[in-house]
């Protein structure tokens, strides 16, 4: 009988079948006499809704909480069915089964999935690879592991679905019924609840944020044929502007000594590889781009183009294996006129598998870094070369050695006042000269280490005798004012939930836990999505600002002592206890058990609560323009006045003109009496623009051309 073979994904599907060789593509598989192998299309099954259980889930009732499944059920993705019932057949047909799905927790968790809705019993081994090169996949045929021994793996990926599941349907549910309402759904998460936290928290520290101003004196020094800067020095801010004026008379046009010169030699490492946050950090930081239009991006370079590897990857690092492809890669990027000059100039002994800014396979898990393919751009899109040539240049700065810089530390006393002055002098540019020709190149700061606070000089050929005098030949009072911390954008909510466990408050929850991350590289672009379309968030520009229906959720949240499901120390915890049942250290059911607890006391926190209207958590999108007195606020199929019940009957439906209108929409129409121009379409299918406005308590057409009114 043949063996099953069960990747992840159609590509790793299909690289597998290259790998072993001799087999035939069919519809959704290959097949040999050997071997059949096929594959999942990511999740295949999840866990049922609740009205899956009992009917009467089906609404939505406070009392009916929590909902605790003896036993959870499994249902069929809607747009996937039809591979899951090949797998079933396909199966039939087979002696015995190999999981190769992604070697990681979910990889684990999709093929045990299959494998329980199918009732499939027959023996599994586990391929366990890091590397999709043919050598890799061919190695880890040779070495197939049992696959009980990946079953702690498993309990514990399982753990997390279950958990998950319990949390978000009930604290979902429970709110939503207690402050929501009709048409105004709060969703929580063990996720996008903390993300959002993260975001609220951020807005508080920018609307308490009160800047400072002081002064300081920069003083222009000369020595022969060398100038540089110096800061005056003090132990605390100046706020008095005066003081500081006076210092700068003092010092201009004096002569001054050197009291102290220090030089360090410091070399910068090329940046690592990407991974998927980081690409969609850059992408953002430099073109704009969303994390979900970044993952498009990549999805096409690699599943449509080809040109690129596999992007949802969480590893900044190769396996020993990769090294030759990438040599191969490089020397095939030498035929695009665009990178000749960089390759040429490149040196490929510099990518080995001793170079441990590449090659740490110990960090390598479901997938290596993102770099080229040995595959060559056809046809690309404006915003495909913009992704493709950011991934190109990540990969050649590693045939680049180290830029190497000279540090000079100078303190100069004039006057009796001190001057401190921080150059860095570049000796040798290195890997940097590949971003020379970027676009942007001033924001693209492609570097793992991070400067000192002070103030720090870039200059080349830095002559500098510390015996001589230095002559202030100007200098000028300076003032500074303190700057608000950032509002996040995507690109920056991304890094930041990559690295949320390095603000652990909790010093022995932390330990160990620094590497946590909210969210996977494949979902968090999703769950930004997702709080944009829950109304929670909203972009202005590239900055991200929490609504108000988002900032009182957390506020609740935090109000009902369950700030817990709004920091990161619930998911360290939950990953903490997850790491050591898939070690078969720890029980699942004392988990388990714990978790159906904290459920209990999400619920019951919330039945205990006395709502009235003005504690319902709703969308304000600012005064009734009629009434004057009522706030708008989101229902069912409308937006309308709060007083409703006083007899302001003003209503905004969602539905206009056959279109369903977005939030922004509503905002406009309340702000300002018109919305931006929409595109819409009559009933003939013709597409036609218009703006919506508002005029005496009624939604009108103005058509864009004709500005001709329609009621």
């Amino acid at each position: 009988m043949t063996i099953l073979i069960i990747a992840e994904k159609p590509d790793m599907g299909r690289k597998i079948a290259e790998a072993l060789g001799g087999l035939t593509k069919k519809s959704g598989y290959f097949e040999s006499n050997q071997y059949i192998v096929t594959y999942a299309v990511g999740h295949l099954l999840g866990l049922a809704e609740p009205d899956h259980y009992d009917d009467r889930y089906k609404r939505w009732n406070l009392e009916d909480l929590p909902i605790v499944p003896d036993k959870f059920q499994l249902i069929p993705s809607t747009k996937t069915k039809d591979q899951l019932k090949l797998i079933h057949t396909l199966s039939k047909q087979c002696s015995s089964i190999v999981n190769a799905c992604d070697a990681g927790r979910e990889g684990e968790l999709i093929a045990g999935y299959i494998l329980q809705y199918l009732n499939i019993k027959k023996p599994v081994q586990r391929l366990w690879i890091s590397s999709l090169t043919p050598e890799a996949i061919r190695e880890g045929f040779k070495n197939l592991k049992n696959g009980e021994e990946y079953y702690p793996l498993l309990t514990a990926a399982r753990c997390r679905s279950e958990a998950d599941w319990l949390i978000g349907m009930n604290a979902t549910r429970a709110f939503t019924t207690k402050f929501g309402g009709p048409g105004n759904v709060l969703s929580v998460g063990r996720v996008q609840t903390p993300v959002l936290a993260m975001i609220c928290d951020r807005q508080d520290e920018l609307e308490r944020f009160k800047p400072q101003t002081s002064y300081t004196v920069e003083a222009n020094f000369q020595q022969e044929n060398t100038s540089y800067t110096g800061l005056w020095h003090t132990e605390e801010d100046v706020v008095d502007r005066t003081i500081a004026d006076r210092v700068s008379n003092k010092v201009k046009g004096k002569v001054g000594r050197i009291e102290s010169y220090e030089v360090k030699d410091g070399a910068e490492k090329p940046p690592l590889l990407y991974d998927l946050g980081d690409l969609q950090s850059d992408a953002n930081r430099m073109f704009g781009f969303s994390a979900k239009k970044t993952l498009q991006i990549a999805q096409s370079l690699y599943e449509d183009h080809e040109i690129i590897h596999y992007p949802r990857t969480s590893s900044n690092f190769v396996a020993a294996d990769n090294i030759p492809v990438m040599h191969k890669v490089f020397n095939l990027l030498r035929s695009l006129d665009k990178y000749q000059t960089l390759i040429f100039a490149g040196d490929t002994n510099l990518v080995s598998s001793s170079n441990k800014n590449i090659c740490r396979p110990e960090k390598v898990e479901d997938h290596h870094a993102i770099f080229p393919t040995q595959k060559l751009p056809g046809n690309l899109n404006i915003d495909e070369e913009k992704l493709y040539d950011l991934i190109v240049r990540r990969f050649i700065v590693h045939f680049y050695p180290s830029a190497n810089y000279r540090h000079h530390r100078i303190n100069t006393v004039i006057e009796n006042e001190q001057f401190k002055t921080s150059i860095r002098e570049t000796m040798d540019e290195g890997w940097k000269v590949v971003y020379k020709t970027l676009k942007n190149e001033n924001k693209n700061k492609d570097t793992e280490n991070t400067e000192n606070s002070e103030e720090m000089n870039e200059i080349s050929n830095f002559n500098f005798d510390p015996e001589q005098m230095s002559f202030c030949i100007s200098s000028n009072t300076k003032e500074r004012v303190t700057k608000a911390p950032p509002a996040y954008t995507e690109g920056t909510l991304i890094k930041a939930m990559k690295h949320v466990g390095r603000k652990i408050s909790d010093t022995q929850l932390k330990e160990g836990m620094t590497d946590l991350q909210l969210g996977t590289p494949a979902t968090r672009d999703s769950v930004i999505e997702k709080l944009k379309d829950q109304s929670y968030i909203e972009l202005k520009g590239r900055k991200i600002s929490p609504t108000s229906k988002g900032r009182e959720l957390v506020s609740k949240l935090r109000e009902l002592e369950l700030a817990v499901l709004t920091s990161a120390e619930m998911t360290a915890m939950w990953e903490k206890r997850l790491n050591e049942i898939a070690k078969g250290q720890a029980a699942h059911d004392k988990f388990m058990h714990n978790v159906i607890q904290f459920t209990n006391k999400i619920v019951q926190k919330i039945k205990d609560q006395q709502t009235d209207v003005a504690n319902r958590i709703q969308n304000d999108f600012g005064d009734c323009p009629i009434c004057k007195a009522g706030k708008i606020i989101e229902g069912t199929r409308g937006f309308g006045c709060s007083r409703y019940n006083e007899g302001c009957k003003f209503t905004i439906w969602k539905v206009q003109y056959g279109k369903t209108i977005s939030h922004k929409h509503v905002n406009d129409l309340i702000s300002k009496g018109k919305t931006e121009t929409i595109k819409f379409k009559n009933k003939s299918k013709v597409e036609y623009k218009a703006k919506l406005i508002l005029m005496n308590a009624e939604i009108k057409l103005e058509f864009v051309n004709s500005r001709k009114l329609k009621k």
